[in-house]
């Protein structure tokens, strides 16, 4: 009798403490992230998020900005971490006291979009020597123009190909659109202009039109992705520990293979730090 009765307890008891375990992904716990359009819109997420959360409990709401405007978002404390493709302007954040700390996630590279005909004859393997081309020919450029990480690497390019914009912009050939990496490669599928996007977005883009990959391969075209916890010592409502939660989850092997594992027509768009 005593052994039927405390196996009715056992029974009684044991979805009560199973119940917390099962729950898992409905704990309540989320978090903000600031991140780059690049990210959201290569699919990148949609395949990195889920994995996060079904290990830790914490749901993930994404802010797609691009990288000036989603550190900038942070600074104002309307988000908990961010994600973003910037080295310098990620050093700047955590140098001014933002941010806790810098962390290298993963790396792809840029690549150089245009029209089939190429009539600036910029195919090859050197971006400096692509951008001059296309200057000397007034051929049409769309810029994103919107302080993001792509936006800041493409003014590098432009640098190192010793071209000043202005005469550009005055003839109208150089087009500054302030939007993310989606609409600026259908502006250039629309009108035929040449355009600097991260190799995951090109991969993920659909309405190509006439556009084709042209210049690869250089190694000033690499695109290292960086974590970083907000500080909450600037905003103590930061949600720190979800927040660290996930940089710790994306450095960790486990979060470095949900990277590695994601693709688009069997090619690996992004890798992971240790690759």
């Amino acid at each position: 009798m005593i052994k039927t009765v405390r196996r009715w307890a056992l029974a009684l008891l044991l979805p009560g403490l199973l119940l917390p375990a099962l729950a898992g992904a409905d704990t309540g716990r989320s978090l903000v992230m600031a991140s780059t359009t690049s990210t959201e819109q290569s699919g990148l997420f949609a395949h990195l998020l889920p994995r996060f959360t079904a290990a830790s409990g914490i749901t993930v709401k994404v802010v797609a900005l691009g990288t000036g405007q989603a550190l900038d978002l942070a600074r104002r404390g309307d988000a908990d971490v961010v994600f973003v493709h910037d080295p310098a302007a990620e050093a700047r954040f955590v140098a001014e006291g933002w941010g806790l700390k810098r962390l290298p996630v993963m790396y792809n590279d840029f690549v150089l979009i245009g029209p089939a005909s190429d009539p600036a004859g910029a195919k090859g393997s050197d971006i400096a020597q692509a951008l001059a081309r296309i200057a000397a020919r007034s051929a049409p450029f769309i810029s994103r123009g919107d302080k993001s990480g792509t936006h800041a690497a493409e003014l590098r390019f432009w640098s190192l190909a010793a071209q000043d914009l202005t005469p550009l912009r005055q003839t109208g050939s150089y087009r500054e659109c302030g939007c993310g990496m989606g609409p600026a490669l259908n502006m250039a599928s629309a009108t035929g202009a040449y355009v600097l996007s991260d190799r995951g977005t090109w991969l993920a883009f659909k309405n190509r039109g006439e556009l084709v990959l042209l210049v690869q391969g250089d190694q000033r075209l690499n695109n290292p992705y960086g974590v970083i916890v907000v500080n909450p010592a600037r905003h103590p409502h930061v949600k720190q520990a979800e927040a660290q939660a996930f940089a710790d989850w994306v450095t960790s092997p486990a979060g470095q293979a949900a990277i590695a594992s994601y693709r688009i027509g069997g090619e690996q768009l992004f890798f992971g730090r240790t690759e």
